[in-house]
């Protein structure tokens, strides 16, 4: 083969010459300074430069570092790799440790052994050896034996370093929360609270530091009852924003070691979003949902792996440290690489429904009743809906979150609960708003779906009831939406439908009109005859 190779490159070469030859004799004289070109070219220098661009081009080209077979370490942590036939790369530490467990053993005095020499002959003239089989490590994992998700971006050299966000093209406060208004209904307190905490967390990765000062992260803890609208905020948040953001649970939880998701599985989630970027998601924004659910075990026997050990396992990364991240991954294993992670200005929001939370606000608040004229009564919290409006780090200790995790959470919101004005709205006001979704799917089959104000109403009535927030809403509307969903592409003549108060009631129908009647009430009349 290497003859073959030398032979092309030959006949290569004297091509080159040739046309030089020819391009001298058209043009006449060289010009001076021009000196003339080797008759013989170095023919080993274009076969090793084929061979390098054959084997290193791709990790040349690929933003990804390359990740050790072996260990998982990636090219920042490992150093330099060697680089192996299938684009497999093995460290120079794993490479060493497997030199000297090769070394220890004699392959001389096997070779020379008779006795191993007359049973390799046997297994080989019987057609390989028994029960081995040969596997191609490259092939069980993909490219390199690693899938990119896995492997970390390269850093970027910067040669002028520039700030990632311009001061000046920050989004204000109040342009954040208009954003929020198009698809939130309410929660004014809780959207100027996270659109100020959004606000400074731009400035601090934009700036850095101003006249040496340091400016350091507020993280947010929401409080609100199921289905006001927590979740859905933060979600909208992140479609609205430039920085990396990833929504985690913290249900799933457990101190280190023990079967469940590590506490750096969090972080792993923002470098996920950032694209395996460590500079990108370094700057991102982490929210924690279902806070409440690794609080404190009242009455336990066992060790609580879930509980107060997640809360103490989390102090670090609220309060900023180099993390160790598993990446790809949501446990650390022998398997997966890790990045170094610095949680410095990465903003937290934590947030959950801190059940049975008001019972603890309302035993404190009942402590200073008493006999007497300017007595309260005991039942005179009872009935107060925005009660979590009057919780305090007291409450939320004896709720079961040890104090120091709630000492790295500055900023306390509480989220109100939803009335059934509120409740109307949510139906009809966000751009995403349930009814344009139900009319959308109507739009599809040509019929023009509308709702009375008094079914708006009575839905709301229905969804207070159920005390499950917003979540009632949709469950409402799919119980009466399924007979007229199932009965209207039957009848091509169906051209409106207009859902009543009797209908939601269960004491009536809705108001169903034909195409027929429609063109004649566009024509003439001002309100068409209804069937």
């Amino acid at each position: 083969m290497s003859e073959i190779y030398d032979e092309k490159e030959e006949t290569e070469v004297k091509n080159q010459t040739a046309e030089g030859d020819k391009a001298e004799d058209s043009t006449g004289e060289k010009a001076p300074g021009e000196e003339k070109p080797a008759e013989k070219s170095d023919l080993t220098e274009g076969h090793s430069d084929a061979s390098t661009t054959k084997n290193a081009g791709k990790s040349e080209n690929s933003e990804y570092e390359d990740v050790c077979f072996i260990c998982r370490r990636p090219e920042s942590k490992a150093g330099k790799m060697f680089k192996l036939p299938n684009n497999i790369c093995i460290c120079n530490d794993c490479m060493h440790k497997t030199m000297e467990t090769v070394s220890q053993f004699d392959y001389q005095g096997m070779l020379n052994n008779p006795q191993f020499q007359n049973e390799l002959d046997q297994l080989t003239k019987q057609g390989g050896f028994p029960n081995i089989s040969f596997v191609n490590l490259a092939d069980l994992r993909g490219d390199g034996g690693i899938p990119n998700k896995q492997k970390l971006k390269k850093k970027k050299k910067q040669e002028n370093e520039e700030p990632v966000l311009n001061i000046r093209n920050i989004p204000a406060p109040h342009k954040i929360k208009a954003s929020l208004d198009e698809y939130v209904v309410g929660q004014d307190h809780a959207k100027k609270v996270i659109s100020v905490a959004v606000y400074n967390h731009y400035k601090r990765v934009a700036t850095g530091t101003m006249d040496n000062i340091e400016i350091e992260k507020s993280n947010i803890l929401m409080i609100g009852p199921t289905g006001c609208g927590k979740t859905y905020l933060v979600k909208t948040l992140a479609r609205l924003l430039d920085v990396p953001l990833a929504i985690a649970d913290a249900t799933s939880l457990t101190e280190a070691g023990y079967i469940g998701d590590d506490i750096e599985s969090v972080v792993s989630k923002l470098l996920a979003a950032a694209d395996n970027d460590v500079e990108k998601a370094e700057r991102g924004i982490i929210f924690i949902d279902e806070i409440d659910k690794i609080a404190k075990k009242r009455t336990t026997n066992t060790r609580d792996v879930s509980g107060e050990s997640v809360q103490q396992g989390m102090l670090k990364l609220l309060e900023g440290a180099e993390v160790e991240v598993p990446v790809g991954a949501n446990s650390k294993n022998a398997m997966v690489p890790l990045a170094t992670v610095n949680t410095r200005n990465i903003l937290f929001i934590c947030g959950g429904a801190f059940p049975d939370l008001d019972e603890i606000i309302k035993e404190r608040l009942s402590r200073t009743t008493a006999i007497g004229f300017n007595s309260e009564l005991k039942d005179k919290y009872d009935k107060d809906k925005n009660i979590l409006s009057k919780v305090t780090v007291e409450d939320i200790r004896k709720f079961g979150m040890i104090p120091e995790f709630i000492g790295r959470l500055p900023i306390i919101c509480t989220l109100e609960g939803l009335n059934a004005e509120m409740m109307v709205k949510i139906l009809k006001e966000p751009k995403n708003a349930i009814l344009k979704q139900y009319q959308k799917l109507l739009e599809l089959d040509e019929v023009k779906l509308e709702f009375a104000d008094e079914a708006l109403e009575a839905i709301a009535e229905k969804a207070m009831k159920r005390e499950t927030g917003a979540r009632a809403l949709r469950s409402i509307i799919e119980e009466f939406m399924l007979d007229i969903m199932y009965e209207i592409p039957k009848d091509d003549n169906i051209g409106r439908v207009t859902i009543t108060r009797e209908y939601i009631e269960g004491t009536g129908g809705p108001v169903i009109e034909i195409r027929g009647n429609l063109l004649l009430e566009s024509s003439s009349e001002p309100e068409g005859s209804k069937k």
